[in-house]
C-alpha cells in the first residue's frame, strides 16, 4: 500500500509539474493532505541542513589539508579543495529549494485552514480550531525565522570559499598559500557559527514536526 501511494505521489508529481494548487488538489485525492505534505518538507529541510553541515565541515577540512599542504602533489590537494567548496555550495543552493518549498505549502495550509474555520458553525469548535490555527502560525514563524537565518550565513561563507579558491587557481604556490593562511581562522569561525545555527533551525524543526504529528 505504502509503495502505491509514494508511486502515485511521484506519478501525480511529474504529470503536475510546477503548478503547486493542482498539486495539492491531487494530493488530497489520494489522502495526503497538505498537514502532510508539509511535516514530509519540513523534514526534508532538516534532512538538507543536516547535509550541508557535513559537507560545509569536509570542505573546510580541505581547505586547512591544502593550506597545511607540505610536499607532494599541491594540485591534487587544491583540486580536492575546490570539489569540497563546490559540493557546499550545492547543499547550500539544495537547503535554499526545501525551505521555500516547506514555505510555499504553509501558505496553502494556513489558507485553507482560515477558510475552513469560517465553515463550521458552532462557535465553540470554531474558537478552539482559531486558537490553534495560530499557535500553529506562531510555531511556523519561528521556525522560518531559525530556517532563514541559517540560510542567510552560507552566502558570504561561500563567497570567502570562492575567493580563496580563484587566488589559489591563479597563483598555486606555498606563498600564496601562505598569504591566505591569515583568513583561514575567520572563516574556520564562520562555519563553526553556521553549524551551531542549524542546529537550532534542526531542533526547531524536530519540535514543529512532533506538533503536527502528535495531533
Amino acid at each position: 500500500m505504502k509503495n502505491t501511494l509514494s508511486l502515485m505521489l511521484v506519478t501525480a508529481s511529474l504529470l503536475l509539474g510546477g503548478c503547486q494548487s493542482a498539486y495539492y488538489g491531487a494530493m488530497e485525492k489520494v489522502g495526503y493532505h497538505k498537514r502532510d505534505i508539509m511535516v514530509d518538507r519540513v523534514k526534508d529541510a532538516k534532512e538538507s541542513q543536516q547535509e550541508a553541515q557535513e559537507q560545509f565541515s569536509s570542505a573546510l577540512a580541505e581547505m586547512q589539508a591544502l593550506l597545511s599542504h607540505d610536499g607532494g602533489d599541491l594540485e591534487q590537494a587544491y583540486n580536492k579543495a575546490k570539489d569540497e567548496y563546490e559540493s557546499a555550495q550545492d547543499a547550500a543552493d539544495e537547503v535554499s529549494k526545501r525551505i521555500d518549498k516547506v514555505e510555499d505549502v504553509a501558505e496553502a495550509l494556513f489558507e485553507e485552514w482560515q477558510t475552513e474555520i469560517g465553515e463550521i458553525s458552532k462557535a465553540s469548535l470554531r474558537r478552539s480550531s482559531e486558537t490553534k490555527l495560530k499557535a500553529t502560525r506562531r510555531s511556523y514563524q519561528k521556525l522560518l525565522g531559525s530556517m532563514r537565518r541559517a540560510e542567510a550565513k552560507m552566502p558570504p561563507i561561500l563567497t570567502a570559499m570562492k575567493d580563496n579558491m580563484l587566488y589559489l587557481k591563479h597563483n598555486l604556490n606555498a606563498q600564496a598559500i601562505g598569504a591566505i593562511k591569515g583568513e583561514f581562522a575567520s572563516l574556520k569561525t564562520d562555519i563553526s557559527g553556521l553549524i551551531k545555527e542549524m542546529n537550532k533551525s534542526i531542533a526547531e524543526s524536530n519540535k514543529f514536526i512532533a506538533s503536527l504529528e502528535g495531533e
